[in-house]
């Protein structure tokens, strides 16, 4: 149970100063609320004995008083402290987990689903949060200060009816011991269900518009009943151990006071003890409450922060498949890149989606590589962005190995536009900018003339500044992809990749957009991947990829003279374009 202190440890020695603090700070504070009962019981007695005074009594108010505005103060103290630590935390480990997805490679998403992601993030560090915040609270207050409490009642009062009173202690120690065991397993359930749940949203807001089409609105809505049903039921299994702790408290505790009222009474009668002592006594009974409570309540934090806690160790436990080399080589510009007999595939799979590709591309010559469906065209670029490990074959830039340059330089030259482009919850301008942070608008305007979006930024509501919403939501699926080229050209890159960026863009938009490449990017490497053969005639060098394999290259002119894959798909969409247009 106390392991989640321990996997914290790290944390805690950071801040050890703070924790010394405010754990003294609340030992103080305990101890000044201790005082009170003790003066109450001293007043009675004086009151029993007809001794009490207006001097007396006067001097008693005088130091509740001042033990109240003490109280209050270091109370602030601890606090303050204590949950500020807790807020400091839950910062950190969500800074650490942002910067490991940051770092992650496809590999960690496929196994690892957004929505579970999601709730890591969210539910499983606010309960790591609660327990460096109120289980230390807890900690402190079912041990020193119970232990603070009886040591009054046993030193000042007695021993005989305070072991009396505390008989049901060990019985509530193992109780507790078998609810919090329960409390771990069955949250941990909770949580996963919850991640669960997430993710079903976050398609189903994705995918809504399909679910749309395909009239799908009712049989998801009973999908998600479904899993939020599932959610709620391994809730409420949570809830039902949650719930048994507080009867089961009072229960003991009822015993103890039970036990103080019936044995002190006894001790009263006898003259062992004062009318006062089993008053003050039964006021330190009644403050053995809370911490009485606080075990409980220590448990049930603990177990939920130690399965929360698990569950985000193992996320960020989770190694990149492709890390930065210990002495990396710097290249100062990029003169040749080089595929060598290059062979991979992705993990989890037997099929190579890459079989003994060689290329030699030369500084500002541009690429086509096309081929069909699932050919091993986006997997050529996934490798020169280094995404992926355990690659067979060379690639090489400048002559020095891909591998042994850091990936912030590798990734720094290149300018990617992927065939599912991403527009984040941001305005057109923001969007833009994400290729260079500082680019003014008349920079901004000058890329998006030549990725063709100047006529479809008069008609938006509101120029640059329009959110694009969700995923992009609110432009169209040519529209998203301009906008991608215009993020991608800002940065005037060493290297561009498209990734069949064109796809939904009419032919004359493409041949514009091409033309503009053609002039922009002459001492410059760029890649382009199509279906449609007229992005890339204009290629210093075309290969053609079958099953991972090249089967043809050369330039246009040549490809159509081999009369093999290329000039057949050529001459089809060459007759379906006069068919359009005709």
């Amino acid at each position: 149970m106390f392991s989640v202190f321990r996997k914290l440890n790290w944390f805690f020695k950071h801040y050890w100063k703070r924790y010394v603090f405010a754990i003294i700070a609340l030992i103080i504070a305990s101890a000044i609320g201790l005082i009170p009962p003790k003066i109450a019981g001293y007043t009675i007695d004086h009151i029993q004995f007809e001794t009490l005074t207006l001097q007396l009594l006067t001097a008693i108010i005088v130091g509740y008083l001042l033990l109240i505005v003490i109280h209050y103060a270091i109370s602030y103290l601890w606090d303050y402290t204590l949950f500020s630590g807790a807020v400091i935390l839950e910062k950190w480990m969500r800074s650490n987990l942002m910067q490991h997805f940051l770092a992650m490679t496809p590999s960690f998403f496929g196994r690892y689903r957004t929505g579970d992601l999601m709730a890591r993030s969210t539910n499983d560090l606010k309960a790591i949060s609660l327990t460096a915040g109120f289980g230390v609270l807890t900690l402190v207050d079912s041990s020193i200060f119970m232990l603070m409490i009886i040591a009054m009642m046993g030193f000042t009062i007695s021993w005989k009816l305070t072991i009396a009173s505390l008989i049901p202690l060990p019985i509530m120690a193992i109780v507790m011991n078998k609810y919090g065991a329960a409390i771990h397993a069955r949250f941990t359930k909770a949580q996963e269900a919850f991640g669960e749940m997430n993710n079903d949203v976050l398609e189903s807001i994705r995918g809504v518009r399909v679910l749309r089409a395909f009239v799908q609105e009712k049989q998801d809505a009973q999908r998600f009943q479904a899993m939020t049903t599932d959610v709620y039921e391994k809730n409420i299994e949570v809830a039902k151990i949650d719930a048994l702790f507080e009867p089961t408290m009072k229960i003991l505790v009822g015993l103890s006071y039970t036990i103080g009222l019936g044995y002190g009474a006894f001790l009263v009668f006898e003259n062992i003890l004062t009318l006062g002592d089993l008053v003050t006594f039964n006021v330190y009974l009644g403050m053995l409450i809370w911490p009485m409570f606080a075990v409980g309540e220590l448990i049930n934090v603990l177990q939920r922060g130690n399965a929360s806690l698990d569950r985000v160790n193992h996320t960020l436990n989770y190694q990149a498949d492709v890390k930065d080399p210990t002495k990396p080589v710097h290249v100062s510009e990029v003169t040749s890149i080089d595929f060598s007999s290059v062979s991979f595939s992705y993990p989890d799979t037997e099929m190579q989606q890459l079989k003994d590709v060689s290329l030699h591309v030369q500084r500002g010559e541009t690429i086509g590589i096309v081929g069909k469906t699932g050919a091993g065209k986006t997997t050529i670029f996934k490798l020169l962005l280094r995404q992926y490990p355990d690659m067979k074959g060379k690639i090489t830039v400048s002559g020095e190995d891909l591998q042994h340059l850091s990936l912030e330089q590798i990734r720094s030259w290149i300018g990617y536009v992927p065939q599912d482009q991403m527009m984040f919850s941001k305005t057109i301008r923001e969007n833009i900018q994400f290729g260079k942070e500082d680019a003014t608008d008349e920079e901004i305007f000058r890329v998006m003339q030549l990725a063709h979006f100047l006529d479809d930024m008069k008609q938006l509501p509101n120029g640059l500044d329009t959110q694009v919403g969700e995923s992009g939501v609110t432009l169209s699926g040519g529209q998203k992809q301009r906008v991608a080229l215009a993020r991608a050209f800002i940065k005037d890159p060493e290297i561009l990749i498209l990734d069949d960026s064109l796809s939904a863009v009419d032919g004359k938009t493409e041949a514009r957009i091409i033309d503009h490449l053609r002039k922009e990017r002459k001492n410059k490497t760029t890649f382009i991947a199509a279906h449609r053969l007229s992005a890339v005639t204009h290629a210093d060098h075309i290969i053609v990829l079958e099953d991972g394999v090249i089967i043809e290259q050369g330039n246009h002119e040549q490809l159509v003279k081999q009369q093999g894959w290329y000039q057949e798909q050529y001459n089809q969409q060459q007759l379906e374009d006069k068919e359009v247009t005709g």
